[in-house]
């Protein structure tokens, strides 16, 4: 599933992560992190990286909601 770059930092806000949480939860830097969400709507970076964050963000409770209005919701467990 494609992830824009809103959606990243939309997610992040709603579980109350700061940068540098997600960036531990999901194995990677702050800066990649703090580049991605300063990025409008496309993410340019690697594949594996964002898929990294994605799986860090739903393993959170994260849902991210595809085409064609994306978004993020938040499943409580």
């Amino acid at each position: 599933m494609l992830v824009w770059a809103r959606q990243i930092k939309a997610a992040r806000c709603l579980v109350g992560w700061e940068q540098f949480q997600l960036a531990v939860a999901a194995g990677v830097g702050i800066a990649t992190i703090r580049r991605i969400e300063r990025m409008t709507d496309d993410i340019n970076a690697q594949f594996g990286t964002v898929e990294k964050i994605r799986r860090a963000l739903e393993g959170a409770g994260v849902e991210f909601i595809g085409e064609p209005k994306p978004g993020v919701c938040l499943r409580l467990k």
